[in-house]
């Protein structure tokens, strides 16, 4: 059987075994090419192995919305531009294809085959299918199908971040890294040490991937202590420096950012020796210090992380 443009039956057809059509490519191609519509074309363990669905002369590509090409044999495709939103390529096989500008949010991605394929400027989803569907299952109180799905995403994520990765697509295989992350955290029982140091590493440093969360962690922290300071009082030299309602606006501004100064000091664990905590003052220091030289050696290893990619 050889199917024709017109044949919306065929193609919706969820029970016909397309691997036994003849000309199944041609045929697509010259449906696309009549502008016709393709959505929600059933194409399960199609072989479509270089077809050829891209709209040539126009920057626009061709819609394939809401395909099931469920272990479809892409290999060699050319699908530049390709709008593929909503569609199942689950075990698809898609090496060596031409996947450059496609469209593929709400895709069903899990078990795609991506070895040699072009990746770049894919539009992806901030959060893919299975990730979406997790939260809302868990916001529903079914935590166990949600784990489920956080599974399927963290290794779909996974798949993606190897490719992206062997395709030297390093910012988004970073985002697609620390989604990983935050499916794996989410697989883990809500109130255990586990996940909340899990999620602490997210909060402060995105699991590697956003320095400047470690930057403004450590500009809050250096503000919040110095006001700390201020409130409880350091020492510099013989006079006391903290918040003093007998003096000045301006008297009491210096010794704020004097504090402030100290932080920076306290922080970076320089210690001048300038100003000094005395009081309440000195356990607060110590914490900063420690956290402080924690934070500076968490900024490296993710700095370095990022540029050596």
């Amino acid at each position: 059987m050889t199917p024709t443009q017109d044949e919306d039956s065929f193609w919706k057809e969820t029970s016909e075994d397309k691997r036994q059509v003849d000309d199944l490519c041609a045929a697509l191609q010259r449906r696309a090419q009549c502008n016709q519509p393709m959505s929600g074309f059933q194409l399960k363990n199609a072989e479509l192995t270089g077809i050829d669905l891209v709209n040539h002369g126009s920057h626009h590509g061709y819609v394939l919305h809401n395909a099931d090409l469920y272990r479809a044999n892409l290999q060699s495709a050319h699908l530049f531009a390709l709008d593929l939103r909503g569609s199942s390529l689950m075990k698809a096989d898609l090496r060596h294809a031409n996947l450059h500008c496609a469209d593929l949010r709400d895709c069903n991605l899990l078990g795609i085959r991506l070895e040699g394929a072009r990746l770049d400027n894919i539009i992806w989803d901030q959060q893919l299918l299975q990730e979406r569907q997790g939260r809302a299952l868990l916001h529903d109180g079914n935590s166990a199908a949600a784990i489920q799905l956080f599974q399927e995403a963290e290794e779909t994520y996974r798949n993606l971040r190897l490719h992206l990765e062997k395709a030297g697509l390093f910012e988004q295989a970073g985002l697609f890294f620390h989604r990983e992350m935050v499916m794996r955290r989410l697989q883990i029982p809500r109130y255990s040490a586990k996940r909340l140091l899990s999620w602490l590493v997210d909060l402060f440093s995105g699991y590697g991937e956003k320095p400047l969360n470690v930057v403004l962690f450590s500009l809050g922290l250096i503000g919040f202590c110095g006001l700390l300071y201020f409130l409880v009082g350091v020492q510099q030299g013989d006079r006391p420096m903290g918040i003093a309602f007998e003096h000045s606006l301006m008297s009491n501004l210096m010794d704020l950012l004097g504090c402030l100064y100290f932080s920076v000091v306290t922080f970076t664990t320089l210690g001048y020796g300038d100003i000094s905590p005395h009081g309440l003052a000195r356990p607060i220091a110590a914490f900063e210090a420690f956290v402080g030289s924690f934070t500076m050696a968490l900024f490296v290893v993710v700095f370095v992380k990022k540029m050596t990619r």
